[in-house]
């Protein structure tokens, strides 16, 4: 069977972002995939990347360096034992989804945090070992959100433009970088301004989708996709 990281980051377990989340782990578990969540505000995980990231002495205790000293710390095991277990969901899974609601036009501090502690150097990515290259080239990734603004104020040419441009950092330079092959984002736009029926008819297509998600091709990750 599949093995799925479902990473989720909503603070309420009765909001949208919670039903598109349980929407997934029943129909993939269904399909017979194995489903591990990690619910981020839930475990009350640590977005700050600090010091604390790393077990015993340091690389250099006199200038510290974020990303040599988690380098050299995954390098010999001493990373925190938080990330240590994160590292060991998205070693064992086939598909990683994103859930969540978007911020600012990006993903949730608390999101960004798992992203920046998680995907070390060494673990995901090591120069030149990075974009089609990187470390968790074997992997799928797809980004699943909820929007406050309508469809229509994420087209091209409208004041938000277009969405597309959004998901750049997002899928190109972390999960690109990284090496992960990346599904077309699943979007929900401005869930809590649309009635009730057109909720569940979001949540139907959502479920509809995962059905054959398998057979999807990642989107080809260059700036035409996102720029064009």
């Amino acid at each position: 069977g599949r093995k799925v990281l479902i990473v989720y980051a909503h603070q309420e377990p009765k909001s949208f972002n919670g039903s598109l989340k349980r929407v997934a782990v029943e129909e993939l578990s269904k399909q017979g995939c194995s489903v591990t969540v990690s619910d981020l505000y839930a475990m009350q995980f640590e977005p700050r990347a600090t010091r604390n990231d790393i077990v015993g002495c340091l690389h250099n205790s006199e200038e510290f360096n974020y990303g040599v000293e988690t380098l050299k710390a995954y390098k010999r095991g001493g990373l925190s034992s938080d990330l240590i277990e994160e590292q060991k969901k998205v070693q064992e899974a086939d598909l990683m989804i994103f859930q969540f609601p978007l911020y600012w036009f990006s993903m949730p501090a608390i999101m960004k945090g798992w992203m920046d502690r998680v995907l070390v150097q060494g673990f995901a990515h090591e120069f030149p070992n990075c974009y089609d290259f990187g470390l968790l080239k074997n992997k799928l990734a797809l980004f699943s959100f909820t929007t406050g603004g309508s469809k229509e104020m994420y087209a091209k040419g409208s004041i938000n433009g277009d969405i597309r441009y959004l998901l750049w950092p997002m899928q190109h330079g972390i999960m690109h970088f990284c090496g992960v092959k990346v599904l077309a984002p699943h979007i929900c736009f401005a869930p809590e301004y649309v009635s009730e029926e057109k909720r569940k008819d979001m949540l139907i297509a959502w479920a509809q989708r995962l059905k054959t998600l398998w057979k999807e091709e990642p989107i080809i990750c260059s700036p035409e996709w996102y720029f064009k």
